[in-house]
């Protein structure tokens, strides 16, 4: 499996090359669609992507963890994450890609 990571110069160089638009033009409209995005996870709100995926803020309250070589109990702190919960299509094309 290969070690490439699609960044968002990748992404600016695709709608370039497919929609046509300048490099420039390519760039920031990536980077207006990622603020966008960014923007409603931190209001909470959730982003929906029509067959790739839902990304979601998450609250997690607080805890006790444990210090896996010590045993030792360690207070975790209540905090917000990100969860990405992919669309049926993606996980039928992510499998099917695994049986090439």
């Amino acid at each position: 499996m290969g070690e490439k990571t699609l960044t968002r110069m990748d992404l600016s160089e695709a709608v370039f090359r497919e929609v046509g638009l300048s490099r420039n033009e390519s760039a920031q409209l990536v980077e207006s669609l990622l603020n966008h995005m960014s923007d409603a996870l931190v209001r909470g709100e959730q982003v929906k992507i029509s067959s790739f995926g839902t990304f979601s803020v998450r609250d997690k309250s607080a805890r006790v963890g444990r210090n896996p070589k010590t045993g030792e109990e360690v207070p975790i702190q209540p905090r917000r994450v990100l969860t990405f919960r992919p669309s049926h299509l993606m996980k039928d094309r992510v499998a099917a890609g695994n049986r090439k």
